[in-house]
């Protein structure tokens, strides 16, 4: 289950990618425009001021973060469903899933799919956090090895799921479409406070710790979660009451037939 609570405690930061992304969509007046994979709405709201006069979806598998979402009373159609059951209509013209296909096994798939179904001329624009190999997720694999937690943790864990820009430039480029690939990374500064849990540990919360909570009774995740934050602390260390947080991602904005167009 997500929580709409830990996962914006940090949104300043989280939101950033979004609008980074959103900023390569040239589009002008999408007759639909679809956020996939939501979560509690603030960033899909904006999409309507952007494109006020477009039809604007938001959609997600968790009915807690769509519940928040239709608090906000936005111009937005919120709905829950999985990014995997989609299927784009003839009218969607700007399609962007932020922060969302790193949780899908075999997501080049849909992408390539989403690519060949749109309309022509539809903008497809995707954010991945890229950050698998830092060192917050060492941490996060070194513990979850460990005897204790061992068999039931590791399994749960992902290993890269995520490409690299090029091959999601490639992939993209092979379904007939003109695209933008790159990658950005950003430092973020996380105030460190002497009573709370070490920033990164509380950034975890809100997404890669998720599936290790659900996995763990009450005992064992404090257990877990106090081993953990010991490893974080080490790799990043608190400097002038802040932690520097390294967090690399991935975009891509691909325009769909639009290398076909330039070869007519």
């Amino acid at each position: 289950m997500w929580d709409p609570a830990t996962y914006l405690r940090y949104g300043d930061e989280r939101s950033r990618p979004f609008h980074d992304l959103l900023a390569r969509i040239p589009a002008d007046r999408p007759r639909t425009v679809v956020d996939l994979g939501c979560g509690p709405g603030q960033l899909t709201a904006t999409l309507a001021t952007r494109w006020p006069g477009s039809q604007v979806l938001g959609l997600d598998s968790s009915p807690e973060m769509i519940d928040k979402a239709r608090e906000l009373g936005a111009a937005v159609e919120f709905a829950v469903g999985d990014v995997r059951d989609w299927r784009p209509g003839p009218d969607a013209d700007v399609v962007m899933s932020n922060a969302v296909l790193q949780w899908v096994p075999g997501h080049q798939e849909l992408l390539g799919r989403w690519a060949r179904e749109l309309p022509v001329g539809a903008w497809l624009a995707v954010q991945v956090p890229g950050n698998f190999d830092a060192p917050s997720h060492r941490a996060l694999r070194e513990v979850a090895g460990r005897p204790a937690w061992r068999a039931e943790l590791l399994p749960l864990l992902r290993a890269a799921p995520v490409d690299d820009p090029a091959d999601y430039a490639a992939l993209l480029t092979g379904a007939g479409c003109a695209v933008d690939a790159w990658e950005t990374t950003y430092v973020h500064l996380l105030p460190a406070g002497a009573d709370a849990a070490h920033p990164v540990l509380a950034w975890m919360e809100g997404t890669a710790l998720r599936p290790v909570r659900a996995a763990l009774d009450a005992a064992r995740w404090v257990d877990f979660r106090a081993q953990l934050e010991v490893r974080l602390a080490e790799a990043y260390p608190t400097r002038q009451g802040q932690v520097y947080f390294p967090f690399r991602r991935v975009f891509v904005v691909a325009r769909t037939g639009a290398r076909a167009e330039e070869n007519l």
